[in-house]
């Protein structure tokens, strides 16, 4: 089950690799041709996205420049300039990138185009704060590790920004940008993807106090100053193309489940609670069906949250799999796995976890003891001592996580 569980995610993730997606948005842009063009990408995949902007456009582009995360650039591109930076909490090169990105941009007139390739990862990968520098990273790791979700993140993160919230775009003008968006936000809210570098706010002031009281973020006078400014609310230079979400993975893992003869059946593309609730419902999933007479696969996207109490290392796919472990303990010919499309789940090098009905007993037999590893969040240990880790490597893409249940019959 595990080779099936593998062919399905690698699949997946082919499907929603960023290349295509920009072709097509491409396809529907028209671009000046008197006038300057810039491309901006900024994201986990910003290289293939600026890769293919590379490929399609070739001369056409006077300057560009990629800003992605340490390991994710695979060499030089034509006319653009490579950056790798932090994540997911920014670091000096994000604002270092971040400043040449604006510096390309600061003097386009009417005529210019920006085209901006946005992808995961950009709140903290695109960045230049209006607070010192070591503020905004220590609010950034107090959320991060706090049980807020990415939109609850990112409206708080997105007003100490001087590129998120829409004013990227204001700082091109009158330059018109073609924002060519790769969604890993449920529901590809415009202004959360990356924080909205390109897109008015639609979030308030109040959301985000009541958002650092709730997770008891600690602020400086600075930092509350700008909580309360007002965004920005319109943009008149952006036209936005959205070319991949979660839905496209869900899509995908239909396709190729149905292929190995599973009925496949999308339970949701919007899963957003806490990882290891979301584990324990997947295996209440499992044993509700193994009466079933036909081979079954269960499909949940979206992306949950850790809230991070333990000292272990793992990510959230991996809690998942590691909190699904006991409840299919019993089960017959059974798995469940989940996995990061960008391949790289948490501070880890897994993409995420697998367990099987076999794994409960490969952990006690390992001397690992289950409910410790997992209430010090410690699941990539665990998980490798049983062969259960998924490892992808970097894969360029970003648009959240799948978690799959697989019965066969």
């Amino acid at each position: 089950m595990i080779e099936d569980a593998k062919r399905i995610m690698e699949a997946a993730i082919q499907d929603v690799m960023p290349a295509q997606g920009v072709y097509r948005a491409l396809d529907q842009i028209t671009l000046p041709v008197d006038g300057k063009l810039v491309v901006i990408a900024a994201g986990k995949a910003a290289w293939e996205m600026g890769r293919a902007a590379s490929v399609r456009l070739g001369a056409l582009i006077d300057e560009g420049i990629v800003i992605t995360k340490y390991g994710y650039s695979k060499g030089p591109l034509s006319r653009f300039e490579i950056y790798e930076a932090g994540h997911p909490v920014p670091d000096a090169n994000s604002f270092l990138a971040t400043s040449r990105a604006l510096a390309m941009v600061e003097k386009l007139g009417e005529k210019d185009t920006v085209l901006f390739l946005l992808s995961g990862g950009g709140s903290a990968l695109f960045e230049y704060p209006l607070v010192p520098e070591e503020e905004l990273i220590s609010v950034t790791e107090q959320l991060l590790g706090s049980s807020a979700n990415i939109v609850e993140i990112n409206t708080v993160r997105k007003r100490l920004s001087a590129v998120k919230a829409g004013r990227f775009a204001l700082r091109c003008a009158p330059a018109h940008v073609f924002s060519v968006v790769l969604s890993d936000v449920i529901g590809d809210p415009l202004d959360m993807i990356a924080s909205g570098p390109a897109y008015p706010d639609l979030s308030t002031s109040a959301q985000a106090l009541d958002i650092c009281e709730r997770y008891g973020i600690r602020l400086s006078r600075e930092s509350l100053f700008f909580l309360r400014e007002r965004t920005v609310r319109e943009i008149h230079n952006v036209t936005t193309y959205v070319t991949g979400s979660v839905r496209e993975l869900c899509h995908s893992a239909c396709r190729t489940a149905k292929g190995l003869g599973y009925k496949p059946v999308v339970l949701t593309s919007s899963l957003g609670c806490e990882a290891r609730e979301a584990g324990r419902f997947l295996s209440s999933i499992a044993r509700e069906y193994q009466d079933a007479e036909r081979s079954y696969a269960f499909l949940a996207g979206g992306e949950t949250m850790v809230h991070v109490k333990g000292s272990g290392r793992g990510g959230r796919n991996q809690e998942i799999a590691l909190a699904a472990a006991e409840g299919i303990a019993r089960c017959d010919h059974t798995c469940i796995f989940s996995f990061a499309s960008d391949g790289v789940d948490g501070p880890t090098d897994a993409a995420g976890g697998y367990v099987d009905e076999f794994t409960m007993d490969a952990l006690e037999k390992a001397g690992v003891h289950y409910r410790n590893e997992l209430e010090n969040n410690n699941s990539y240990e665990a998980l490798k001592k049983v062969g259960g880790l998924l490892m992808t490597g970097p894969t360029g893409t970003k648009v959240n996580d799948l978690s799959v249940i697989l019965i066969r019959r």
